[in-house]
Protein backbone atom coordinates (compact mmCIF):
# COMPACT_ATOMS: atom_id res chain seq x y z
CA UNK A 1 0.00 0.00 0.00
CA UNK A 2 1.24 3.48 -0.88
CA UNK A 3 0.77 6.37 1.52
CA UNK A 4 0.03 9.58 -0.32
CA UNK A 5 -1.37 12.74 1.23
CA UNK A 6 -4.53 14.22 -0.24
CA UNK A 7 -2.45 17.10 -1.63
CA UNK A 8 0.06 14.75 -3.28
CA UNK A 9 -2.77 12.67 -4.71
CA UNK A 10 -4.55 15.76 -6.07
CA UNK A 11 -1.28 16.84 -7.71
CA UNK A 12 -0.87 13.38 -9.30
CA UNK A 13 -4.42 13.58 -10.71
CA UNK A 14 -3.68 17.08 -12.06
CA UNK A 15 -0.48 15.75 -13.65
CA UNK A 16 -2.45 12.89 -15.25
CA UNK A 17 -4.92 15.41 -16.68
CA UNK A 18 -2.01 17.47 -18.02
CA UNK A 19 -0.80 14.37 -19.88
CA UNK A 20 -4.06 14.13 -21.86
CA UNK A 21 -3.47 15.74 -25.28
CA UNK A 22 -4.95 19.24 -25.51
CA UNK A 23 -6.77 18.24 -28.71
CA UNK A 24 -8.66 15.56 -26.78
CA UNK A 25 -9.33 17.74 -23.74
CA UNK A 26 -10.84 20.35 -26.06
CA UNK A 27 -13.58 17.84 -26.88
CA UNK A 28 -14.61 17.31 -23.27
CA UNK A 29 -17.97 18.97 -22.94
CA UNK A 30 -19.32 20.18 -19.60
CA UNK A 31 -17.22 17.90 -17.37
CA UNK A 32 -15.92 18.51 -13.85
CA UNK A 33 -13.30 16.41 -12.05
CA UNK A 34 -13.34 15.48 -8.36
CA UNK A 35 -11.08 13.53 -6.04
CA UNK A 36 -12.67 11.76 -3.08
CA UNK A 37 -11.12 9.60 -0.40
CA UNK A 38 -13.43 6.60 -0.78
CA UNK A 39 -16.04 5.31 -3.22
CA UNK A 40 -19.60 4.53 -2.15
CA UNK A 41 -19.88 1.73 0.44
CA UNK A 42 -21.66 -0.56 -2.04
CA UNK A 43 -18.69 -0.35 -4.49
CA UNK A 44 -15.62 -0.22 -2.20
CA UNK A 45 -13.05 -1.20 -4.83
CA UNK A 46 -13.88 1.09 -7.75
CA UNK A 47 -11.06 3.43 -8.68
CA UNK A 48 -13.06 6.06 -10.48
CA UNK A 49 -16.54 6.86 -11.70
CA UNK A 50 -18.04 8.72 -14.63
CA UNK A 51 -21.50 10.14 -14.00
CA UNK A 52 -23.28 11.83 -16.84
CA UNK A 53 -24.48 11.41 -20.37
CA UNK A 54 -21.80 10.27 -22.80
CA UNK A 55 -21.36 12.47 -25.86
CA UNK A 56 -22.59 9.61 -28.03
CA UNK A 57 -25.87 9.48 -26.07
CA UNK A 58 -26.65 13.18 -25.75
CA UNK A 59 -29.71 14.53 -27.49
CA UNK A 60 -29.02 16.60 -30.60
CA UNK A 61 -31.14 19.49 -29.39
CA UNK A 62 -28.67 20.41 -26.66
CA UNK A 63 -30.45 22.12 -23.81
CA UNK A 64 -29.31 22.90 -20.31
CA UNK A 65 -27.61 20.04 -18.53
CA UNK A 66 -25.69 19.70 -15.29
CA UNK A 67 -21.99 18.98 -15.77
CA UNK A 68 -20.85 15.39 -16.09
CA UNK A 69 -18.72 14.28 -13.13
CA UNK A 70 -15.54 12.27 -13.12
CA UNK A 71 -14.46 11.20 -9.65
CA UNK A 72 -11.14 9.56 -8.81
CA UNK A 73 -10.99 7.65 -5.49
CA UNK A 74 -7.78 7.92 -3.47
CA UNK A 75 -8.30 5.06 -1.00
CA UNK A 76 -8.64 2.12 -3.39
CA UNK A 77 -5.84 3.40 -5.63
CA UNK A 78 -3.45 3.77 -2.68
CA UNK A 79 -4.38 0.34 -1.31
CA UNK A 80 -3.78 -1.47 -4.61
CA UNK A 81 -0.33 0.01 -5.30
CA UNK A 82 3.04 -0.72 -3.69
CA UNK A 83 5.20 2.05 -5.15
CA UNK A 84 4.77 5.72 -5.94
CA UNK A 85 5.50 5.02 -9.62
CA UNK A 86 2.77 2.38 -9.69
CA UNK A 87 0.15 4.70 -8.17
CA UNK A 88 1.03 7.50 -10.59
CA UNK A 89 0.57 5.02 -13.48
CA UNK A 90 -2.73 3.75 -12.06
CA UNK A 91 -4.03 7.29 -11.57
CA UNK A 92 -3.23 8.00 -15.23
CA UNK A 93 -4.99 4.84 -16.37
CA UNK A 94 -8.03 5.64 -14.23
CA UNK A 95 -8.25 9.20 -15.55
CA UNK A 96 -8.07 7.99 -19.17
CA UNK A 97 -10.61 5.24 -18.42
CA UNK A 98 -13.16 7.68 -17.00
CA UNK A 99 -12.64 10.25 -19.76
CA UNK A 100 -13.23 7.46 -22.29
CA UNK A 101 -16.67 6.88 -20.77
CA UNK A 102 -17.48 10.53 -21.51
CA UNK A 103 -16.79 9.73 -25.16
CA UNK A 104 -19.08 6.69 -25.05
CA UNK A 105 -16.47 3.94 -24.76
CA UNK A 106 -17.73 1.12 -22.51
CA UNK A 107 -15.78 -1.03 -20.04
CA UNK A 108 -15.64 -4.02 -22.38
CA UNK A 109 -13.97 -2.00 -25.13
CA UNK A 110 -11.62 -0.32 -22.64
CA UNK A 111 -10.51 -3.75 -21.41
CA UNK A 112 -9.88 -4.81 -25.03
CA UNK A 113 -7.75 -1.70 -25.51
CA UNK A 114 -5.78 -2.30 -22.30
CA UNK A 115 -7.33 0.58 -20.36
CA UNK A 116 -9.53 -1.58 -18.14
Amino acid sequence: MVTMSPEEFDAAVADALDEIPAELMAHLDNVVFFVEDEPPADEPEILGRYEGIALTDRPQWGGIQLPDRITIYRGPLCRMCWTREEIVDEIGITVVHEIAHHFGIDDERLHELGWG
